[in-house]
């Protein structure tokens, strides 16, 4: 496949006097310490290509979600997914890339005594597989896996107090021990994997939860620079409060911290790349009308982070971020909904390369760039990180084949988004946003899912991004996928 490759060189003149050749020499020096990290970041995968990878986890998490059966002593029960994906995108550095991906995810559950205790675990092996010259390194092929995908043991009190004593609580206590998904709020801030113990308590209409828990160290690091950046060394602690005593209407507050581990190897001596940061959040999940629901988050984040120098020096966390969602289900033919959100998190503009990582991040005062550990849906082929953006999404789908058995569960839609930066001087997660300026671009997306049987469903999807004013490059990227999902 022919590649067209979007890079600049810079040719240094000669100094003219002998005088000049060591600051000449230190010119460049600086200048390419100065150029690592551009061409650091060309060399492995971007972070739009992240999130189109974290949306079909996405997917994939939703399809493979189960409710574990109650009614039984004992219920074991088994079997596997089996995916394959193939991407076709253009990142602005390469115009075109090919990627294809086979995933293979065996689970097994097991409940016991009506659901007191639950036993869960699910494997991950995938298959990687570059056109030629399309990857970020020289890693064409590559297989990943098998590794833990999910595992935990949960503990239920009330299910336990009807199983051995045959009587129900009015209230209750959950214990869960292992790894999966964790969401505080909306998921905002917080919304990952993580190893983690897990306590719940619910009981006259409140929910409180406590979090103690480390990320999984296959996770990318939010610091694309960092040395050793393939595993992640973190941890979590936090608790979260939910009332679910108004109708209709779902209000939270949660606060965590963020503790950095990780060492890097090798020892970076010039700079630090610790990112220690906690987060205080609030909002509320509900219906506003017959079929209308929303959802907001807000949330203020602190701690300290470190600057772009040396000698290496912290600085002080003033960031904040929030969003805004309606969504809409009418009672109507082809069952249509229709979604409208805004998503905003605060930047620095003393970031002049990056709003996450330490190298060509801030250089000095308070770091006001947001960095969250959460997900939301940014688009397909910009995908943005919440950092440094206000995003507007507008959505709409349908299903237009109800009435036919075969195609009922077959559905269509679209999604628009506009981008803009909160700093027009900082930068945004895509480095090759080079330009002063604050207006992003807009894209616009489609796709089809389609659940053919119990067993077998389809996806396509299509985005196209245009650039705006803060790109030099303005070439269209499009970004395309389509997959198959097995279960056996």
């Amino acid at each position: 496949m022919r590649t067209s490759h979007r890079s600049s060189t810079w040719k240094p003149q000669a100094p003219t006097r002998r005088a000049g050749q060591s600051l000449g020499r230190l010119l460049l020096v600086a200048m390419g310490l100065a150029s690592v990290v551009p061409v650091a970041r060309a060399q492995t995968p971007s972070d739009a290509f992240l999130n189109q990878q974290r949306a079909i986890e996405e997917q994939v998490r939703a399809d493979l979600n189960r409710q574990l059966p109650t009614d039984q002593k004992v219920d074991v029960d088994w079997g596997a997914w089996y995916s394959f994906y193939l991407f076709l995108w253009d990142d602005g550095i390469n115009s075109s890339r090919t990627f294809r991906r086979h995933d293979i995810r065996p689970w097994a559950s097991i409940s016991l005594d009506q659901g007191a205790h639950q036993f869960y675990a699910r494997g991950k092996w995938q298959f990687e597989d570059y056109n030629h010259g399309d990857a970020y390194d020289h890693d064409e092929d590559d297989m990943v896996g098998m590794n833990l995908d999910r595992g935990f043991y949960q503990f239920d009190l009330r299910q336990a107090t009807k199983a051995y004593a045959g009587r129900n609580l009015d209230w209750n206590f959950n214990l869960k021990i292992g790894r999966d998904y964790v969401d505080f709020g909306t998921g905002y801030a917080l919304s990952t994997p993580l190893d983690q113990v897990l306590l719940k308590l619910e009981a006259a209409r409140w929910e409180i939860t406590g979090l103690i828990a480390q990320s999984v160290h296959s996770t990318d690091n939010i610091d694309r620079t960092r040395p050793n950046n393939t595993d992640t060394y973190r941890g979590f602690y936090g608790t979260q409060i939910k009332y679910k005593g108004i109708e209709k209407h779902e209000p939270f507050a949660y606060v965590f911290w963020n503790e950095d581990q990780q060492e890097e190897r090798p020892k970076d001596w010039l700079r630090n790349y610790d990112y220690d940061s906690w987060y205080v959040g609030f909002g509320s999940t509900g219906e506003l009308a017959t079929n209308l629901r929303y959802g907001t988050e807000w949330v203020i984040e602190g701690g300290s982070s470190q600057l772009d120098r040396w000698p290496a020096k912290e600085s002080d966390i003033h960031a904040w971020a929030f969003d805004n969602v309606l969504e809409y289900l009418p009672n109507w033919r082809l069952q249509p909904r229709f979604i409208g959100e805004y998503m905003f998190a605060s930047g620095d503009a003393d970031r002049p390369l990056s709003p996450t990582d330490v190298r060509g991040g801030n250089n000095r005062g308070p770091d006001d760039s947001f960095v969250g550990f959460g997900y939301r849906d940014t688009g397909l082929a910009f995908g943005p990180r919440l950092s440094n953006v206000h995003i507007w999404r507008a959505g709409a789908a349908c299903k237009p084949l109800e009435k036919l058995e075969a195609a009922r569960h077959l559905e269509i839609g679209t999604d628009w988004f506009l981008y803009a930066k909160n700093h027009s001087d900082g930068a945004v997660s895509d480095w090759t946003a080079d330009r002063r300026s604050g207006y992003l671009g807009w894209e616009m997306d489609y796709f089809i899912n389609w659940r053919i049987t119990s067993d077998v469903s389809w996806t396509a999807r299509l985005g196209t991004f245009f650039p705006g004013q803060a790109f030099s490059d303005q070439t269209t990227r499009t970004f395309f996928l389509t997959g198959v999902t097995y279960s056996f």
